[in-house]
């Protein structure tokens, strides 16, 4: 059962939280934002229930105090699970997988635990900055204030580094192996903003493979599919 804000919008605050059954998670985020639709889809590949509520971008909210005394930063995704409140998407991808998951979605071996989490700092670090120059520029910017010499040099350094991961997928279904684990839901939503967004960019076998795999999955086409 997903519930969206607008069955919301007619209670109290209060009166909404107390809705919420203590084992099933609250998430605040629009479900257009990058890092909502990553948590969104690993949330229901595990099969959780969830209840979400319209937060940030043209829904505000998140610069009021309710807010920001659960997130100080006024950013989303943040959610309640367990009396947990968590924040920053990638931490809450790893909680859940490692709370519902491990094993499986979340690596129980120490070494291939870290692996996986180097590739999700990794794209934080390095390539998602990329990425922002040509989502603003695209669906931020009107066609005649463009900056196309910008937007096609960060597609090309994007690519470039696009060429490691493109490695690290030979011969593998996933990232880590066989298997989805939660690098591939960090990881994802991203990519498949680079396939939406980057024009005239090379073949990359491995990373072009994966990507049609992710599409078959119900999962990401619902919350990742959608939007850019």
């Amino acid at each position: 059962m997903v519930l969206v804000s607008s069955d919301l919008r007619s209670v109290s605050k209060q009166e909404c939280e107390n809705k919420i059954e203590r084992n099933m998670m609250k998430i605040w985020g629009r479900k257009n934002s990058s890092n909502v639709r990553k948590v969104l889809w690993c949330a229901a590949e595990l099969g959780l229930q969830f209840e979400r509520e319209d937060v940030g971008g043209d829904f505000g909210k998140n610069d009021e105090k309710w807010y920001l005394q659960m997130n100080p930063n006024g950013l989303v995704p943040t959610i309640e699970i367990d009396g947990n409140i968590l924040w920053e998407s990638n931490t809450i991808i790893r909680y859940l997988c490692c709370k519902y998951s491990a094993g499986d979605m979340y690596p129980t071996d120490a070494g291939e635990r870290a692996k996986a989490e180097m590739w999700m700092d990794w794209h934080l670090s390095v390539a998602t900055p990329k990425t922002g120059p040509i989502f603003r520029g695209i669906v931020h910017t009107p066609e005649d204030k463009r900056d196309y010499a910008a937007m096609k040099a960060a597609g090309e350094e994007l690519t470039k580094s696009y060429q490691m991961l493109e490695k690290q997928l030979d011969g593998k279904d996933y990232i880590m192996g066989d298997n989805l684990t939660m690098v591939d839901c960090a990881l994802g939503m991203h990519v498949h903003r680079y396939y939406a967004l980057v024009a005239d960019k090379p073949a990359l076998k491995n990373m072009d493979v994966w990507y049609e795999r992710l599409k078959g999955r119900p999962a990401f086409v619902e919350h990742v599919i959608p939007f850019p």
